[in-house]
């Protein structure tokens, strides 16, 4: 009976023995799991579904390459607002066709921050915030935001989204849907009043300017031929005028060799001749 059992049970142990082993062996052959991969835009849109028109345009502007290469060469983060394919449909006929190569850059842009945002830093947010489309003044690219609540809203100048839920979040990218296209101010909002024109400059005169009398400044002169001509002044009253063996009469013009005028009234002379 006990050799029976001796016999029964040395199979039994080496088998045992034999598969411990080879499933040792097993675990320290295998491969490590190869690390993650980095992470990509565009993988994460196309998981979540609902994108097509997004990650079209991603694909036709580059702005899908742009982010994961920043991803993976920048630790500030990017945040993404993704408009589902039903928000594109809300746009009027044309919107998007209407748009150059450069202006559909600009309007993927404007839903990309360059800056990972948290659902809680929404409460915070300095507003404007600047996308990277640029300038984020009144009637370039403004993305203001306003919370109440859980709810995010976001308005553009020209539209008013809300953020609808997370699709993905890992500290580095943030990427959240929202219920319509976020259509910028540069690209479909009134354009720019044109600017105030300047008001005209007016020339000061000098002093110089101020002394020098004009052509007429009301004397009278007189040269050898008897000729008698006036500078008018302007500054003042003719208080009088002397002329030495001149006689003039104020009214006869038929008597006057020669008329001049200087201002009101008129004054004929006649010369007589003499010294």
């Amino acid at each position: 009976m006990t050799s029976s059992f001796k016999f029964l049970s040395s199979p039994f142990l080496l088998l045992l023995i034999l598969h411990c082993a080879t499933t040792t062996l097993s675990q320290t052959t295998a491969p490590a799991p190869a690390p993650p991969g980095p992470t990509n835009i565009t993988k994460i849109l196309e998981k979540a579904s609902q994108y097509t028109i997004l990650l079209r345009l991603f694909r036709m502007t580059q702005v899908g390459d742009q982010i994961n290469t920043q991803l993976n060469n920048s630790d500030q983060g990017i945040t993404v607002f993704a408009p589902t394919d039903n928000a594109f449909s809300g746009l009027k006929a044309g919107s998007l066709n209407s748009l150059s190569d450069q202006e559909k850059v600009e309007l993927v842009q404007f839903h990309v921050v360059p800056t990972f945002i948290s659902t809680s830093q929404f409460q915070t947010v300095s507003n404007p915030l600047r996308t990277q489309a640029g300038e984020s003044t009144h009637y370039k690219f403004p993305l203001n935001i306003t919370t109440s609540g859980n709810q995010v809203n976001i308005s553009t100048g020209v539209v008013d989204a809300t953020v609808a839920n997370t699709i993905y979040s890992d500290g580095s990218l943030a990427v959240y849907q929202v219920d319509k296209v976020l259509l910028p101010m540069s690209l479909f909002g009134p354009p720019a009043p044109a600017p105030a024109p300047e008001p005209k400059k007016t020339k000061k005169k000098s002093n110089a300017d101020e002394n020098t009398p004009s052509s007429n400044d009301g004397v009278v002169n007189a040269d050898a031929s008897g000729t008698v001509s006036f500078d008018r002044q302007l500054h003042g009253s003719i208080a009088g005028v002397i002329v030495k063996t001149w006689d003039f009469e104020e009214w006869d013009l038929s008597k006057a060799d020669e008329v001049v005028e200087i201002g009101l009234p008129i004054i004929a002379f006649r010369y007589d001749g003499g010294p």
